[in-house]
C-alpha cells in the first residue's frame, strides 16, 4: 500500500485550483457583502451560497429555518474533518467608498464573516475538484455568530457534528498582512457573558439619604467595586475584564430613584473560572448592595464558552499552513478578549481557530469598525491554507485510527 502521502492531493494541484476558484470567490464574497443580513435573517445569503455550491456540482443540505447549510465534499470512508464558516453581518453604517459596499441600511459585514464564507465555499469547490481524498470535508456555513446565544448551538443540535473527529475556523485579522495566518495553542478568544443588575430602593428626596436608600451610591459603589473583587476572587494569573457599558435610572436631579439598571459584560479566558462565575457575580454584587440597603436582582447571563485550541491540532495546522503558504508566513498570535461562538464545537470535537491576514496595504482598521475593509488577497490564501489544513486533519485522523 502506498504511503497516505503519495495518494493524497499535493499542494502544487491546490494551489492551481486555488488560482482557477479566486476570482470566482472573491466575487462570491463581494456579493455577500454588498447584501449583508443580521442574524437568523441570512436567507438571501444561505440561497446565494446554495447556487454557488450547486453550480460546482455539490449538493448543499439547507436548513429547515432557511438560514444556513453544510455540504460535504469526499468519500464516506475515512475521518470527516469539518471547517466552520460565519454569516451574519452586524447592524453598522458602513463608511466604505468601495462599489460592492453594502447596500442595506445600517448593517454591513464588519467582521468578516462574508470573507470566511467566500472562503469555505471556496474551499469545498477546490476539494471538490482534486480528485481522491483521504477522508470527508465538512463544510459548516453557521447562521448568528454574533448573537447570544450563537448560532453554533442550534447547528450542533442539528447534527452537523455527527462523525467530524476535528473541527478548524478561520478569522480575519486586520492587523497582520494577506498570505499569513496566526497560530495559537490553549486560549486564543475569551468569553464574553453578559450581566444585567436591577437595583431597587423605596426613594426619597436627595436632602435627606439617609432616610432611604441612595441607589445612584449603590450603582456607583458596583460599578467600581464590582471588577475590583472580581479580580481579587479568582486565580490572578486568569485575567478577567469586567466593564458597565449602560446605566440608567432617575428622573430629576433632586429625587433619589427607586430603581436603577446596569447592563456590562464580563470577559476571560479560563474555562474552569468561567464556569463558577454566574455564582460568585451574584454573591459579590449583594455583598456591595446589601449593606447600602439596596435590593440587587441580578441577571447573569452566560455566553459562549473561550476558544481553547487544542495543542495537538495546533501542530498539525502548523505543518500545513507552512506547506502551503511557506514557514515564514506562519505567525504566533495573541489572546483577544472577543467572543467567539466556535468555541461550542470544541466542547465536542478537538480543533482550533486560526487568524488569517487580511491587513489593507494602504490604512488600518479594526473588526466591527464602519470602515472595516480587508485586502482581498486573503480570500485565495485562505482557500490554499484551508484546504491544505482540512487534508493534513484527515490525514492525522487516519493516523491516529
Amino acid at each position: 500500500m502506498p504511503p497516505l502521502r503519495d495518494t493524497m492531493p499535493h499542494v502544487e494541484q491546490i494551489r492551481s485550483l486555488v488560482d482557477e476558484e479566486a476570482t470566482a470567490a472573491v466575487a462570491l464574497r463581494r456579493a455577500l457583502h454588498r447584501r449583508p443580513e443580521l442574524a437568523w435573517q441570512e436567507f438571501q445569503t444561505t440561497d446565494t451560497l446554495a447556487a454557488f455550491l450547486a453550480e460546482a456540482g455539490l449538493e448543499p443540505r439547507l436548513r429547515e429555518e432557511g438560514t444556513g447549510l453544510t455540504v460535504d465534499v469526499g468519500p464516506e470512508r475515512g475521518p470527516t474533518v469539518a471547517f466552520r464558516a460565519d454569516l451574519d453581518a452586524l447592524p453598522i453604517t458602513e463608511e466604505n467608498p468601495v462599489p460592492y459596499a453594502s447596500a442595506v441600511p445600517g448593517v454591513m459585514h464588519a467582521c468578516g464573516h462574508d470573507v470566511h464564507t467566500a472562503i469555505a465555499a471556496g474551499i469545498a469547490r477546490v476539494l471538490s475538484r482534486a480528485g481522491s481524498l483521504p477522508g470527508r470535508a465538512r463544510i459548516v456555513f453557521q447562521p448568528a455568530e454574533e448573537a447570544s446565544p450563537g448560532g453554533a448551538v442550534s447547528l450542533i443540535a442539528d447534527g452537523v457534528l455527527k462523525d467530524v473527529s476535528a473541527i478548524l475556523a478561520f478569522h480575519v485579522d486586520p492587523s497582520i498582512p494577506p498570505g499569513t495566518v496566526g497560530l495559537r495553542a490553549g486560549p486564543i478568544t475569551g468569553a464574553c457573558d453578559r450581566l444585567r443588575v436591577l437595583l431597587t430602593g423605596p426613594g426619597g428626596h436627595t436632602s435627606r439619604p439617609h432616610l432611604t436608600v441612595d441607589l445612584v451610591h449603590a450603582a456607583a459603589r458596583v460599578v467600581d467595586a464590582l471588577p475590583a473583587l472580581l479580580q481579587r476572587t479568582i486565580d490572578p494569573r486568569h485575567p478577567i475584564v469586567t466593564v458597565f457599558g449602560r446605566i440608567s435610572g432617575g428622573e430629576a436631579e433632586n429625587v433619589i430613584p427607586t430603581r436603577i439598571e446596569l447592563a456590562g459584560t464580563v470577559r476571560l479566558f479560563d474555562l474552569e473560572t468561567w464556569r463558577s462565575l454566574p455564582e460568585t457575580v451574584g454573591r459579590l454584587i449583594d455583598g456591595i448592595a446589601g449593606p447600602l440597603g439596596a435590593t440587587a436582582t441580578v441577571d447573569y447571563r452566560p455566553g459562549s464558552p473561550p476558544v481553547v485550541n487544542d495543542a495537538e491540532i495546533i501542530e498539525v495546522l502548523r505543518a500545513a499552513a507552512s506547506e502551503a503558504l511557506g514557514a515564514d508566513s506562519v505567525l504566533s498570535t495573541h489572546r483577544s478578549m472577543g467572543s467567539e461562538d466556535f468555541a461550542r464545537y470544541l466542547e465536542s470535537v478537538p480543533g482550533a481557530l486560526l487568524r488569517l491576514g487580511a491587513a489593507l496595504p494602504d490604512r488600518r482598521t479594526d473588526l466591527h469598525a464602519a470602515d472595516f475593509d480587508i485586502d482581498e488577497r486573503a480570500v485565495g490564501a485562505g482557500i490554499l491554507a484551508g484546504a491544505v489544513c482540512l487534508l493534513h486533519l484527515m490525514e492525522d485522523r487516519v493516523v491516529r485510527s
